[in-house]
Protein backbone atom coordinates (compact mmCIF):
# COMPACT_ATOMS: atom_id res chain seq x y z
CA UNK A 1 0.00 0.00 0.00
CA UNK A 2 2.61 2.68 1.14
CA UNK A 3 4.80 1.67 -2.10
CA UNK A 4 1.59 2.72 -4.62
CA UNK A 5 0.92 5.63 -2.79
CA UNK A 6 4.61 6.70 -3.28
CA UNK A 7 4.16 6.08 -6.99
CA UNK A 8 0.97 8.30 -6.52
CA UNK A 9 1.71 11.07 -5.12
CA UNK A 10 5.26 10.86 -5.78
CA UNK A 11 5.53 12.73 -9.50
CA UNK A 12 3.49 15.63 -8.03
CA UNK A 13 5.75 15.87 -5.20
CA UNK A 14 8.73 15.45 -7.55
CA UNK A 15 7.42 18.36 -9.50
CA UNK A 16 7.00 20.82 -6.75
CA UNK A 17 10.84 19.37 -5.49
CA UNK A 18 12.14 20.11 -8.95
CA UNK A 19 10.28 23.18 -9.50
CA UNK A 20 11.80 24.77 -6.21
CA UNK A 21 15.23 23.51 -7.25
CA UNK A 22 15.05 25.03 -10.57
CA UNK A 23 13.96 28.38 -9.44
CA UNK A 24 16.91 27.75 -6.35
CA UNK A 25 19.24 28.08 -9.58
CA UNK A 26 17.55 30.80 -11.33
CA UNK A 27 16.89 32.96 -8.63
CA UNK A 28 20.56 32.58 -7.09
CA UNK A 29 21.72 33.94 -10.42
CA UNK A 30 19.08 36.51 -10.83
CA UNK A 31 19.02 38.17 -7.24
CA UNK A 32 21.95 39.25 -5.42
CA UNK A 33 22.44 37.58 -2.21
CA UNK A 34 21.02 39.61 -0.18
CA UNK A 35 17.62 39.72 -2.07
CA UNK A 36 17.88 35.89 -1.55
CA UNK A 37 18.74 35.69 2.04
CA UNK A 38 15.60 38.41 2.52
CA UNK A 39 13.41 36.03 0.25
CA UNK A 40 14.57 32.79 2.19
CA UNK A 41 13.48 34.55 5.74
CA UNK A 42 9.99 35.62 4.03
CA UNK A 43 8.99 31.78 4.07
CA UNK A 44 11.09 31.12 7.33
CA UNK A 45 8.76 33.50 8.79
CA UNK A 46 5.58 32.17 7.12
CA UNK A 47 6.45 28.85 7.90
CA UNK A 48 6.97 29.73 11.55
CA UNK A 49 3.51 31.37 12.00
CA UNK A 50 1.59 29.05 9.83
CA UNK A 51 3.02 26.41 11.99
CA UNK A 52 2.42 27.75 14.95
CA UNK A 53 -1.24 29.83 14.11
CA UNK A 54 -3.04 27.92 11.21
CA UNK A 55 -1.47 24.22 10.05
CA UNK A 56 -3.36 22.56 13.01
CA UNK A 57 -6.05 23.04 11.20
CA UNK A 58 -4.85 20.32 8.79
CA UNK A 59 -4.57 17.56 11.47
CA UNK A 60 -7.95 18.18 12.66
CA UNK A 61 -9.92 18.28 10.08
CA UNK A 62 -7.80 15.01 8.67
CA UNK A 63 -8.02 13.39 12.08
CA UNK A 64 -11.88 14.39 12.84
CA UNK A 65 -13.41 15.40 9.15
CA UNK A 66 -14.01 11.78 7.83
CA UNK A 67 -12.68 10.87 4.51
CA UNK A 68 -14.82 9.76 1.38
CA UNK A 69 -17.53 11.69 1.88
CA UNK A 70 -16.95 15.01 3.42
CA UNK A 71 -19.79 17.26 4.62
CA UNK A 72 -20.52 20.83 3.67
CA UNK A 73 -20.90 21.67 7.32
CA UNK A 74 -17.52 20.24 8.66
CA UNK A 75 -15.82 22.21 5.90
CA UNK A 76 -17.66 25.06 6.60
CA UNK A 77 -16.88 24.98 10.14
CA UNK A 78 -12.91 24.65 9.68
CA UNK A 79 -13.28 27.46 6.76
CA UNK A 80 -14.74 30.02 8.94
CA UNK A 81 -11.90 28.91 11.94
CA UNK A 82 -9.04 29.18 9.22
CA UNK A 83 -10.20 32.37 8.13
CA UNK A 84 -10.25 33.75 11.77
CA UNK A 85 -6.75 32.12 12.57
CA UNK A 86 -5.02 33.20 9.13
CA UNK A 87 -6.12 37.06 11.06
CA UNK A 88 -4.46 36.19 13.91
CA UNK A 89 -1.41 35.38 11.79
CA UNK A 90 -1.30 38.27 10.23
CA UNK A 91 -0.81 40.38 13.46
CA UNK A 92 2.22 37.59 14.27
CA UNK A 93 3.58 38.06 11.09
CA UNK A 94 3.59 41.71 11.25
CA UNK A 95 5.36 41.74 15.03
CA UNK A 96 7.91 39.35 13.94
CA UNK A 97 9.14 40.97 10.90
CA UNK A 98 9.44 44.30 12.89
CA UNK A 99 12.75 41.64 14.80
CA UNK A 100 13.66 39.87 11.69
CA UNK A 101 14.08 42.37 9.05
CA UNK A 102 13.92 45.52 10.58
CA UNK A 103 15.10 47.51 7.73
CA UNK A 104 12.93 46.52 5.15
CA UNK A 105 9.75 46.31 7.48
CA UNK A 106 6.84 47.26 5.62
CA UNK A 107 8.19 44.73 2.28
CA UNK A 108 8.78 42.00 4.48
CA UNK A 109 5.42 42.39 5.94
CA UNK A 110 4.02 42.52 3.04
CA UNK A 111 5.42 39.36 1.51
CA UNK A 112 4.69 37.48 4.66
CA UNK A 113 0.64 37.99 4.76
CA UNK A 114 0.76 37.50 0.88
CA UNK A 115 2.40 33.97 1.77
CA UNK A 116 0.08 33.45 4.51
CA UNK A 117 -3.27 34.11 2.46
CA UNK A 118 -2.39 31.62 -0.50
CA UNK A 119 -1.34 29.47 1.77
CA UNK A 120 -4.29 28.70 3.76
CA UNK A 121 -6.47 28.92 0.69
CA UNK A 122 -4.13 26.42 -1.10
CA UNK A 123 -3.75 24.19 1.59
CA UNK A 124 -7.70 23.98 3.01
CA UNK A 125 -8.58 23.23 -0.82
CA UNK A 126 -5.78 20.64 -0.66
CA UNK A 127 -6.76 18.80 2.42
CA UNK A 128 -10.39 18.82 0.96
CA UNK A 129 -9.36 16.71 -1.94
CA UNK A 130 -6.83 14.13 0.06
CA UNK A 131 -10.02 13.63 2.16
CA UNK A 132 -12.41 13.06 -0.43
CA UNK A 133 -8.92 10.39 -1.64
CA UNK A 134 -9.11 12.06 -4.94
CA UNK A 135 -5.10 11.20 -5.32
CA UNK A 136 -5.06 12.19 -9.00
CA UNK A 137 -6.54 15.42 -8.95
CA UNK A 138 -4.32 16.30 -5.76
CA UNK A 139 -1.88 15.28 -7.67
CA UNK A 140 -2.91 17.79 -10.80
CA UNK A 141 -3.46 20.56 -8.37
CA UNK A 142 0.28 20.44 -7.26
CA UNK A 143 1.98 19.75 -10.43
CA UNK A 144 -0.11 23.22 -11.32
CA UNK A 145 1.16 24.92 -8.40
CA UNK A 146 4.86 24.05 -9.32
CA UNK A 147 4.77 25.56 -12.74
CA UNK A 148 3.12 28.59 -11.47
CA UNK A 149 5.21 29.08 -8.59
CA UNK A 150 8.30 28.75 -11.09
CA UNK A 151 7.29 30.77 -14.18
CA UNK A 152 5.54 33.74 -12.38
CA UNK A 153 8.45 34.81 -9.76
CA UNK A 154 11.07 34.03 -13.08
CA UNK A 155 8.48 36.33 -14.99
CA UNK A 156 8.59 38.99 -12.38
CA UNK A 157 12.22 39.20 -11.55
CA UNK A 158 12.82 39.71 -15.85
CA UNK A 159 9.96 41.77 -16.30
CA UNK A 160 9.78 43.68 -13.68
CA UNK A 161 12.26 43.56 -10.57
CA UNK A 162 14.98 42.15 -8.82
CA UNK A 163 13.26 42.93 -5.23
CA UNK A 164 12.83 40.20 -2.99
CA UNK A 165 9.30 41.40 -2.95
CA UNK A 166 8.36 41.21 -6.37
CA UNK A 167 9.58 37.49 -6.66
CA UNK A 168 8.03 36.61 -2.99
CA UNK A 169 4.62 37.74 -4.43
CA UNK A 170 4.96 36.48 -7.94
CA UNK A 171 4.93 33.01 -5.92
CA UNK A 172 2.18 33.71 -3.92
CA UNK A 173 0.05 34.40 -6.69
CA UNK A 174 1.37 30.95 -8.10
CA UNK A 175 0.30 29.27 -4.96
CA UNK A 176 -3.05 31.15 -5.01
CA UNK A 177 -3.78 30.50 -8.38
CA UNK A 178 -3.42 27.00 -7.73
CA UNK A 179 -5.29 26.72 -4.58
CA UNK A 180 -8.59 28.56 -6.14
CA UNK A 181 -9.01 25.96 -8.89
CA UNK A 182 -8.30 23.23 -6.07
CA UNK A 183 -11.35 25.03 -4.24
CA UNK A 184 -13.52 24.67 -7.66
CA UNK A 185 -12.20 21.27 -7.89
CA UNK A 186 -12.86 19.59 -4.84
CA UNK A 187 -15.88 21.75 -4.06
CA UNK A 188 -17.86 19.34 -6.66
CA UNK A 189 -17.65 16.78 -4.72
CA UNK A 190 -18.70 17.84 -0.91
CA UNK A 191 -21.79 16.17 0.06
CA UNK A 192 -24.62 18.09 2.40
CA UNK A 193 -24.71 17.44 6.17
CA UNK A 194 -24.19 18.56 9.30
CA UNK A 195 -20.30 18.60 10.96
CA UNK A 196 -18.80 16.01 11.83
CA UNK A 197 -17.72 17.44 15.00
CA UNK A 198 -18.06 20.55 17.01
CA UNK A 199 -15.82 23.30 18.14
CA UNK A 200 -14.81 22.59 21.56
CA UNK A 201 -13.70 18.85 19.90
CA UNK A 202 -11.78 20.63 16.89
CA UNK A 203 -9.84 22.95 19.61
CA UNK A 204 -9.20 20.01 22.10
CA UNK A 205 -7.15 18.55 19.19
CA UNK A 206 -6.15 21.66 18.11
CA UNK A 207 -4.91 23.98 21.22
CA UNK A 208 -2.14 21.41 21.99
CA UNK A 209 -0.77 21.62 18.31
CA UNK A 210 -0.57 25.52 18.76
CA UNK A 211 1.49 25.18 21.61
CA UNK A 212 3.85 22.71 20.32
CA UNK A 213 4.56 25.17 17.10
CA UNK A 214 5.22 27.55 19.75
CA UNK A 215 7.26 25.63 22.04
CA UNK A 216 9.43 24.23 18.56
CA UNK A 217 10.78 27.92 17.63
CA UNK A 218 13.96 26.13 17.82
CA UNK A 219 13.08 23.27 15.32
CA UNK A 220 11.34 25.57 12.71
CA UNK A 221 14.21 27.34 10.57
CA UNK A 222 15.18 29.15 13.72
CA UNK A 223 18.90 29.02 12.87
CA UNK A 224 18.56 31.05 9.88
CA UNK A 225 16.89 33.92 12.37
CA UNK A 226 20.07 33.72 14.25
CA UNK A 227 22.45 33.75 11.13
CA UNK A 228 20.14 37.41 9.71
CA UNK A 229 21.67 38.40 13.51
CA UNK A 230 24.96 37.66 13.41
CA UNK A 231 25.80 37.57 9.77
CA UNK A 232 23.56 39.18 7.33
CA UNK A 233 21.02 38.22 4.98
CA UNK A 234 24.04 37.00 2.56
CA UNK A 235 24.89 34.22 4.96
CA UNK A 236 21.33 32.98 5.03
CA UNK A 237 21.49 33.07 1.38
CA UNK A 238 24.60 30.48 1.72
CA UNK A 239 22.63 28.37 4.25
CA UNK A 240 19.21 28.24 2.50
CA UNK A 241 20.82 27.33 -0.60
CA UNK A 242 22.22 24.43 0.81
CA UNK A 243 19.70 23.53 3.26
CA UNK A 244 17.37 23.63 -0.21
CA UNK A 245 19.60 21.79 -2.19
CA UNK A 246 19.68 18.73 0.63
CA UNK A 247 16.41 18.87 1.97
CA UNK A 248 14.66 18.90 -1.21
CA UNK A 249 15.18 14.67 -2.53
CA UNK A 250 14.70 13.80 1.22
CA UNK A 251 11.83 15.72 2.13
CA UNK A 252 9.88 14.87 -1.41
CA UNK A 253 10.45 10.99 -0.37
CA UNK A 254 9.10 11.57 2.91
CA UNK A 255 6.15 13.33 1.57
CA UNK A 256 5.01 11.46 -0.86
CA UNK A 257 4.94 8.01 1.41
CA UNK A 258 2.93 10.08 4.13
CA UNK A 259 0.80 11.48 2.16
CA UNK A 260 -0.82 7.84 1.66
CA UNK A 261 0.41 6.53 4.66
CA UNK A 262 -1.18 8.95 7.48
CA UNK A 263 -4.82 8.67 6.30
CA UNK A 264 -4.30 4.81 6.22
CA UNK A 265 -2.38 4.93 9.62
CA UNK A 266 -5.14 6.77 11.38
CA UNK A 267 -7.92 4.62 9.02
CA UNK A 268 -6.39 1.33 10.82
CA UNK A 269 -5.81 2.65 14.05
CA UNK A 270 -9.93 3.77 14.49
CA UNK A 271 -10.95 0.44 13.12
CA UNK A 272 -8.48 -2.35 13.72
CA UNK A 273 -6.62 -1.05 16.77
CA UNK A 274 -2.82 0.33 17.70
CA UNK A 275 -1.55 -3.04 16.59
CA UNK A 276 -2.66 -2.83 13.07
CA UNK A 277 -1.10 1.12 12.83
CA UNK A 278 2.17 -0.03 14.31
CA UNK A 279 2.55 -2.04 11.48
CA UNK A 280 1.88 0.58 9.17
CA UNK A 281 4.29 2.82 10.87
CA UNK A 282 6.91 0.15 10.14
CA UNK A 283 6.18 -0.19 6.75
CA UNK A 284 6.68 3.43 6.31
CA UNK A 285 10.33 2.81 8.15
CA UNK A 286 11.42 0.79 6.14
CA UNK A 287 10.41 2.33 2.96
CA UNK A 288 12.13 5.59 4.04
CA UNK A 289 15.03 3.99 5.61
CA UNK A 290 15.26 1.82 2.22
CA UNK A 291 14.51 5.25 -0.08
CA UNK A 292 16.64 8.40 1.87
CA UNK A 293 19.71 6.93 3.56
CA UNK A 294 21.32 6.31 0.27
CA UNK A 295 20.27 10.07 -1.46
CA UNK A 296 21.74 11.67 2.27
CA UNK A 297 24.78 9.01 1.24
CA UNK A 298 24.40 10.41 -2.20
CA UNK A 299 24.26 14.42 -1.02
CA UNK A 300 27.18 14.32 1.31
CA UNK A 301 29.51 12.54 -1.33
CA UNK A 302 28.70 14.65 -4.37
CA UNK A 303 27.80 17.58 -2.52
CA UNK A 304 30.86 19.87 -3.90
CA UNK A 305 30.02 18.90 -7.09
CA UNK A 306 25.95 19.96 -6.99
CA UNK A 307 26.63 22.94 -6.41
CA UNK A 308 29.34 23.83 -8.80
CA UNK A 309 26.79 22.73 -11.35
CA UNK A 310 23.69 24.68 -9.49
CA UNK A 311 25.13 27.95 -7.51
CA UNK A 312 27.08 30.86 -8.48
CA UNK A 313 30.80 31.07 -8.20
CA UNK A 314 30.17 33.23 -5.05
CA UNK A 315 27.95 30.80 -2.94
CA UNK A 316 31.23 29.46 -1.86
CA UNK A 317 30.72 27.06 1.39
CA UNK A 318 31.95 23.47 2.82
CA UNK A 319 28.69 21.82 1.00
CA UNK A 320 29.81 18.22 1.46
CA UNK A 321 29.52 18.67 5.35
CA UNK A 322 26.97 20.88 5.19
CA UNK A 323 24.86 18.53 3.15
CA UNK A 324 25.49 15.63 4.80
CA UNK A 325 24.26 17.23 8.47
CA UNK A 326 20.84 18.63 6.71
CA UNK A 327 20.08 15.80 4.65
CA UNK A 328 20.60 13.85 8.40
CA UNK A 329 18.86 16.16 10.37
CA UNK A 330 15.85 16.35 7.87
CA UNK A 331 15.81 12.29 8.11
CA UNK A 332 15.82 12.65 11.63
CA UNK A 333 13.22 15.10 11.29
CA UNK A 334 11.06 13.04 9.06
CA UNK A 335 10.96 9.81 10.99
CA UNK A 336 9.23 12.14 13.95
CA UNK A 337 7.14 13.71 12.31
CA UNK A 338 4.81 11.25 10.47
CA UNK A 339 6.18 8.43 12.69
CA UNK A 340 6.66 8.88 16.34
CA UNK A 341 4.55 11.96 16.35
CA UNK A 342 1.68 10.40 14.59
CA UNK A 343 1.41 7.82 17.20
CA UNK A 344 0.82 9.90 19.65
CA UNK A 345 -2.08 11.95 17.54
CA UNK A 346 -3.50 8.97 16.73
CA UNK A 347 -3.90 8.71 20.29
CA UNK A 348 -5.20 12.37 20.54
CA UNK A 349 -2.76 13.16 22.90
CA UNK A 350 -0.80 15.82 20.99
CA UNK A 351 -0.02 17.40 24.37
CA UNK A 352 2.84 14.99 24.94
CA UNK A 353 4.39 16.28 22.12
CA UNK A 354 5.54 19.52 23.49
CA UNK A 355 8.01 16.93 26.07
CA UNK A 356 10.01 16.44 22.70
CA UNK A 357 9.48 19.84 21.01
CA UNK A 358 10.54 22.09 23.42
CA UNK A 359 13.56 19.54 24.32
CA UNK A 360 14.95 19.91 20.79
CA UNK A 361 14.13 23.22 20.07
CA UNK A 362 15.73 24.02 23.12
CA UNK A 363 18.64 22.43 22.40
CA UNK A 364 19.01 24.57 18.47
CA UNK A 365 18.71 27.45 20.45
CA UNK A 366 21.84 26.83 22.52
CA UNK A 367 23.68 25.56 19.83
CA UNK A 368 22.84 28.58 17.19
CA UNK A 369 24.00 30.78 20.23
CA UNK A 370 27.20 28.42 20.88
CA UNK A 371 27.87 27.96 17.55
CA UNK A 372 26.83 30.51 15.25
CA UNK A 373 28.52 33.03 15.80
CA UNK A 374 31.86 31.86 15.18
CA UNK A 375 31.25 28.98 12.79
CA UNK A 376 28.60 30.51 11.05
CA UNK A 377 26.71 27.98 8.24
CA UNK A 378 28.74 25.31 9.36
CA UNK A 379 27.52 26.04 12.72
CA UNK A 380 23.97 26.87 11.89
CA UNK A 381 23.74 23.06 10.11
CA UNK A 382 25.01 21.57 13.62
CA UNK A 383 22.45 23.65 15.76
CA UNK A 384 19.79 22.15 12.92
CA UNK A 385 21.04 18.39 13.38
CA UNK A 386 21.89 18.10 17.56
CA UNK A 387 17.60 19.50 17.65
CA UNK A 388 16.32 17.15 14.89
CA UNK A 389 18.39 14.49 17.15
CA UNK A 390 16.71 15.56 20.30
CA UNK A 391 13.59 15.42 19.20
CA UNK A 392 13.72 12.26 17.36
CA UNK A 393 14.97 10.67 20.82
CA UNK A 394 12.35 12.12 23.06
CA UNK A 395 9.32 11.30 21.06
CA UNK A 396 10.30 7.47 20.25
CA UNK A 397 10.09 7.52 24.07
CA UNK A 398 7.24 8.78 24.40
CA UNK A 399 5.56 7.18 21.66
CA UNK A 400 6.55 3.43 23.15
CA UNK A 401 4.50 4.23 25.90
CA UNK A 402 1.21 4.30 23.85
CA UNK A 403 2.02 1.89 21.30
CA UNK A 404 5.57 0.50 20.37
CA UNK A 405 6.96 0.90 16.59
CA UNK A 406 9.09 -2.63 15.85
CA UNK A 407 12.03 -0.90 14.42
CA UNK A 408 12.98 -3.08 10.88
CA UNK A 409 16.63 -3.97 12.01
CA UNK A 410 17.56 -5.64 9.00
CA UNK A 411 16.39 -2.67 7.01
CA UNK A 412 18.31 -0.62 8.44
CA UNK A 413 21.51 -2.66 7.96
CA UNK A 414 20.91 -3.26 4.39
CA UNK A 415 19.95 0.88 3.82
CA UNK A 416 23.11 1.61 6.14
CA UNK A 417 25.36 -1.27 4.29
CA UNK A 418 23.81 0.42 0.60
CA UNK A 419 24.69 3.75 1.50
CA UNK A 420 27.70 3.21 2.52
CA UNK A 421 28.87 1.60 -0.24
CA UNK A 422 26.79 4.55 -2.31
CA UNK A 423 28.86 7.03 -1.01
CA UNK A 424 32.21 5.74 -1.56
CA UNK A 425 31.72 4.72 -4.64
CA UNK A 426 30.31 7.80 -5.79
CA UNK A 427 33.09 9.64 -3.75
CA UNK A 428 36.00 7.97 -5.25
CA UNK A 429 34.54 8.38 -9.38
CA UNK A 430 34.05 11.96 -8.51
CA UNK A 431 37.82 12.38 -7.07
CA UNK A 432 39.53 10.10 -9.56
CA UNK A 433 38.16 12.13 -12.49
CA UNK A 434 39.40 15.26 -10.93
CA UNK A 435 38.37 18.98 -11.77
CA UNK A 436 39.50 18.66 -15.11
CA UNK A 437 36.42 16.54 -16.35
CA UNK A 438 33.01 18.41 -16.70
CA UNK A 439 30.68 18.41 -13.58
CA UNK A 440 27.90 17.16 -15.17
CA UNK A 441 30.43 14.29 -16.62
CA UNK A 442 31.43 13.59 -12.82
CA UNK A 443 28.34 13.49 -11.66
CA UNK A 444 26.46 11.60 -14.35
CA UNK A 445 29.33 8.97 -13.79
CA UNK A 446 29.13 8.92 -10.09
CA UNK A 447 25.36 8.40 -9.90
CA UNK A 448 24.98 5.86 -12.26
CA UNK A 449 27.51 3.64 -10.60
CA UNK A 450 25.85 4.48 -7.06
CA UNK A 451 22.90 3.76 -8.60
CA UNK A 452 23.61 0.37 -9.96
CA UNK A 453 24.73 -0.93 -6.46
CA UNK A 454 21.07 0.54 -4.97
CA UNK A 455 19.21 -1.42 -7.44
CA UNK A 456 21.24 -4.63 -7.09
CA UNK A 457 21.43 -4.22 -3.26
CA UNK A 458 17.46 -3.97 -3.20
CA UNK A 459 16.94 -6.34 -5.55
CA UNK A 460 19.07 -9.21 -4.08
CA UNK A 461 17.46 -8.64 -0.41
CA UNK A 462 14.00 -7.54 -1.10
CA UNK A 463 12.87 -9.56 -4.40
CA UNK A 464 9.01 -9.63 -3.89
CA UNK A 465 8.49 -5.90 -2.90
CA UNK A 466 11.08 -5.31 -6.59
CA UNK A 467 9.08 -7.37 -8.48
CA UNK A 468 5.70 -5.59 -6.52
CA UNK A 469 7.17 -2.32 -7.66
CA UNK A 470 8.31 -2.92 -11.11
CA UNK A 471 4.35 -4.87 -12.01
CA UNK A 472 2.87 -1.45 -10.66
CA UNK A 473 5.01 0.65 -12.42
CA UNK A 474 4.42 -0.99 -15.87
CA UNK A 475 0.31 -1.06 -14.87
CA UNK A 476 0.55 2.61 -14.64
CA UNK A 477 2.59 3.14 -17.46
CA UNK A 478 0.49 0.80 -19.43
CA UNK A 479 -2.72 2.87 -18.78
CA UNK A 480 -1.31 6.10 -19.71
Amino acid sequence: MLLKSTLIYGPAILLTRISALLFLVIATRLIDKTEYGLLTLVVTVGEMTDAAVTNWLRISLLRLGGKGAVSKGSLTRAGFILFVMTMIAFAVAVVASNYVAPERWSEFSIAVCAYLSAGAVARYSLIVLQMQQRHTTFAMMEFLRALLQLALPVLAVLTLSHSFLVVSLASSLGMLTAGTFAGFAAASKIVPGPPRFTHREFFALGVPIIVIAFVSFGLVNAERVFLKVYHGAAAVAVFAAAYALARQPVDMIANAINMGAFPEAIGRFDEEGPSAAAAIFTQFIVLLLTLSLPVAALLAALGHDLTELLLPASYDGPYNILFGMVAGSVLCTNLTDFVYDSVVLAHKRPWLLIVSKILGSAVTVSLSFLLIPSLTEIGATMALAGGAITNLTVALLISRRLTPIPFPWRAFAISLLTSGAMGLVAAFISRSLGADVNVVIRLALAGSAAGLIFITANALCYPSQTRQGIALVRSRLSKA
